[in-house]
């Protein structure tokens, strides 16, 4: 958290598994986390499955095509409120890029320029905004 506060670039080192990559870059608190995967598809499925997290403190971790985050974001933003996040993409290859900011800004982000690959979003927990 604090290398990424200070402006310094973080570099994760290849490992098996994308979200541990993300979570690391996110410059969120990485003490408790949460890994929920792929959030359902239904957008009613999906709402409720954000209602059951909303209370959740730990950082969230989500795995989430590009196809689907704007609508991922904006249930978020509407279920979850305009928390610190990260959306992260191609991990440890060439084009790698993480974007952060609040919810807010990642769907504005996304609208300008939609993200390609499989994406890793970061959500802070509740009450953890520091």
């Amino acid at each position: 958290m604090k290398a990424v506060e200070e402006g310094i670039e973080v570099v994760p080192v290849p490992g098996p598994t994308a979200f541990v990559a993300a979570l690391v870059v996110s410059g969120l608190p990485t003490d408790r986390f949460t890994f929920e995967g792929f959030l359902p598809h239904r957008a009613s499925r999906r709402r409720k499955r954000l209602e059951e997290l909303r209370e959740e403190s730990r950082t969230m971790i989500f795995y989430e095509s590009p196809h689907r985050i704007s609508e991922t974001l904006k249930d978020v933003l509407e279920i979850l409120g305009d928390r610190r996040a990260s959306l992260s993409r191609e991990l440890t290859k060439k084009h790698e890029e993480t974007r952060r900011g609040r919810i807010s800004e990642l769907l504005e982000s996304c609208r300008l320029r939609p993200p390609r690959g499989e994406l890793v979003l970061v959500v802070e927990g509740a009450g953890r905004d520091v």
